[in-house]
């Protein structure tokens, strides 16, 4: 997939409704975004391409700039769960598509001792949610749905008139931001200087926009001394993954298996999954591979089970995820005319339902722009204040989610086990994570923009 480049000059168009002096509220008038607003858009996983998909359909112009050369491949699986989840997929026209290629689900997990034998089991529910799918398929179907002639996809109801599709740039970061009273100036790594009416950081818990305009990453990305590694096991690994397993210690648990969603990939041989209990911060290990193999192996050392043979195969990955278990608290999601989106503004890097948030606040945040007339002042107040108590609740599973896998002492290991072997307390946990996934009131913002645009 190469780059799609077309190169513009932009106007101001997104301030005119701000400079009314009109209070921050619901916007007056028939009128959605002036047609060349410009959106850049910084990241093309799941939060930016939902964005530009909005955006282009409500008269707005985006362009999603992503470091990476083409769409990403690899990948966890992600899930959604909950009608508010789902209906924003569903008002997208991708939901089915979605389930078309949907894992069937998450696998079970099975505890064991140092003896192989079974102590609890996790259920596939914890993991699979109601729709689960590889994150870098989720990404493709947005892109392409994002790129789909307008009136072609299945989103409810004929398009603006205004509406634009987006503009992908691959291969090239932002360097610098610098907000005029007409629109953000931004230079890149490799493009040249280009002026935008609106930037939008969907670029991830490591966002660079977020560093840029908002600070360095330690005012608002709170380590919570847990490290999470993924790896894809060597064909020489035997029977290491012939079933999903986890053996744990106080502190480190690592897991092993075949899932069945990669079943027919060739040379699949399984995968291995580790949570550990770490206070030192690592920036430097998330981009050296050979950083990344020392750390985990070091935080292994002396474990039992099959663990030793488990960390052999490290010397073998070709590439291993590495990442801490981090969570974003940004006091505000926007500045100026900049406004951040997704894990860029409050992430989990693990259990805190971060995909659905993020879908749902690229939802929200397009539909807001487009009602406040392109007033970005009007539409990030609104943003915010809708979204923030539902991705405050989902963020609190990230808080526990390495303490849950990984408790710290053999007592927590064992009530964990305990809870795990229980219907009730399994039930209970599962019924609050519905709850709180389903916890918004979703505006239906196609209809309300689709009206808009027929009183013009």
């Amino acid at each position: 997939m190469g780059e799609h480049v077309v190169t513009y000059e932009t106007t101001a168009g997104c301030e005119g409704a701000g400079r009314t002096g009109r209070e921050p509220g619901r916007a007056r008038g028939p009128r959605t975004a002036r047609p060349q607003c410009s959106v850049l858009i910084s990241g093309a996983s799941v939060a930016g391409p939902a964005l530009a998909h909005w955006l282009g359909r409500y008269g707005f112009r985006p362009t999603v700039i992503e470091v990476a050369p083409a769409m990403r491949r690899g990948g966890f699986a992600v899930d959604f769960r909950g009608a508010t989840q789902l209906t924003v997929l569903e008002r997208m026209g991708v939901l089915e598509e979605i389930r078309d290629h949907s894992t069937g689900g998450g696998d079970p997990l099975t505890f064991v001792d140092g003896r192989g034998r079974p102590l609890a089991a996790m259920p596939p529910e914890f993991a699979g949610g109601e729709v689960e799918i590889l994150r870098s398929d989720l990404s493709r179907i947005l892109y392409r749905h994002s790129l789909a002639p307008l009136g072609a996809d299945h989103t409810p109801g004929p398009p603006p008139r205004d509406a634009c599709p987006p503009e992908y740039l691959f291969g090239d970061s932002i360097a610098s931001l610098t907000e005029t009273a007409d629109g953000v100036q931004v230079t890149f790594e490799r493009g040249a200087p280009r002026t935008f009416d609106l930037v939008v950081g969907a670029d991830g818990l490591h966002s660079t926009v977020r560093r840029l305009a908002f600070g360095p990453e330690r005012d608002f990305v709170r380590h919570l001394c847990y490290y999470i590694a993924a790896w894809d096991l060597p064909e020489a690994a035997g029977d290491l993954a012939a079933r999903p397993v986890g053996y744990g210690e106080p502190g480190r648990l690592a897991t092993v298996g075949r899932t069945s969603r990669r079943a027919a990939e060739a040379g699949y041989a399984g995968e291995a999954f580790c949570v550990f209990a770490s206070e030192e911060e690592r920036g430097h290990d998330r981009r050296d591979l050979r950083a990344r193999k020392q750390a985990i192996a070091r935080a292994y050392e002396g474990a039992g089970w099959r663990i030793p043979e488990l960390m052999a195969t490290l010397g073998q990955a070709g590439d291993v995820y590495f990442d801490s278990i981090s969570r974003a608290d940004v006091p505000s999601w926007s500045t100026g005319r900049i406004a951040l989106l997704g894990d860029a503004a409050h992430g989990a890097t693990l259990g805190g339902m971060g995909t659905g948030s993020a879908i749902i606040g690229a939802y929200v945040l397009a539909g807001e722009l487009a009602l406040a007339e392109g007033d970005h002042r009007t539409a990030f107040t609104r943003y915010e204040r809708k979204l923030r108590p539902y991705a405050t609740r989902c963020q609190q599973g990230g808080r526990g989610a390495g303490e849950f896998l990984a408790p710290a002492t053999q007592e927590a290991i064992d009530a964990r086990n305990a809870a795990l072997n229980s219907p009730a307390a399994v039930a209970a946990m599962l019924r609050q994570g519905h709850d709180i996934s389903a916890a918004l009131a979703l505006e239906d913002y196609p209809a309300q923009v689709r009206a808009a645009v027929c009183a013009r």
